[in-house]
């Protein structure tokens, strides 16, 4: 028999499995005319395999996936882009399920409901299988993203040079501002700007790229609100709406922050409602100078 710790055997490879079953959705998908005018049921079925040791370990969502994400990721490839062909929508949603934190590979079946046929048959479908080699032989497109950063603790310009200098794509950074901390706890002026990024990263991607880039900068999130030395927030990535318990953009709350806007304002103006000034509070921000990276 042979013995375990022979270097020449090979490593066990974990491949653990998450498994979303009959995921309904409608959209104007198919060849024929009346297809591409009329919503027509889709069912999705997702098998994503991803190490889950560590989320069945210590019981957090942290280490594995959220079924809601990946979820929602399928239904808007169905509900938001009239294609074809079922193939290039099965296709689709592995590219959209492979850019989650930690998915290894992703098995997608699509059905087709009651298709325009005149036989008698439940449903028409394609099942393909992706993993991220898979995606790394393709180019992604890039795609123009806002990312807001802000920091009230220690060395502040130090910080946001820290996470200006890892955000990866940077094409752009507007002025430096500082302003008031608005709510929370009394705590110090911040200094805030915002970069432009020509990113092939995907939306939670690039959402995990700067949950990261605050814990390497020591973020604590132990006080709502609270003092922070380093603060990241995706404000828009192309022209994509997202609502999710984890990621929602346009952030929910950027058209009401005067130190959002006015360093968006530098980059983007024609992003901007034309009222945007007038309609904010005056007060409170103060362009500084430009932060040397």
């Amino acid at each position: 028999m042979p013995d375990p710790a022979d270097g020449d055997q090979e490593a066990v490879v974990t491949i653990d499995r998450i498994e979303l079953a009959g995921i309904r959705a409608v959209g104007t998908i198919g060849l024929l005319p009346e297809e591409r005018v009329r919503a027509q049921p889709f069912e999705i079925d997702l098998v994503i395999e991803v190490d889950v040791r560590e989320a069945g370990r210590t019981d957090d969502l942290e280490y594995s996936v959220d079924y809601g994400v990946a979820i929602e990721l399928a239904t808007k490839v169905i509900e938001n882009e009239p294609t074809l062909l079922l193939e290039r929508v099965a296709t689709r949603i592995t590219e959209e399920v492979l850019g989650l934190a930690r998915v290894e590979a992703v098995e997608v079946v699509v059905r087709k409901l009651r298709p325009p046929v005149p036989q008698d048959i439940a449903s028409t479908g394609v099942r393909v299988r992706r993993t991220q080699a898979d995606l790394r032989t393709r180019p992604r497109e890039t795609t123009t993203a806002y990312v807001a950063l802000g920091s009230n603790l220690g060395d502040r310009r130090d910080h946001l040079r820290h996470g200006v200098r890892s955000l990866p794509g940077v094409s752009a950074v507007s002025h430096l501002y500082e302003t008031e901390p608005v709510g929370g706890p009394e705590q110090g002026a911040y200094l805030n700007l915002v970069v432009e990024l020509a990113t092939d990263l995907y939306p939670w991607e690039l959402l995990d790229r700067c949950l990261a880039i605050e814990a390497g900068a020591g973020r604590e999130r132990s006080v709502r609100w609270g003092a922070r030395t380093l603060d990241l927030d995706v404000l828009l990535w192309g022209d994509a709406r997202i609502e999710s318990e984890r990621l929602t953009v346009p952030h929910p709350r950027m058209w009401e922050r005067r130190f959002v806007l006015a360093p968006l304002n530098d980059l983007a103006p024609q992003l901007l409602p034309e009222d945007w000034d007038r309609r904010l509070p005056a007060g409170g921000i103060a362009r500084v100078d430009d932060l040397e990276l």
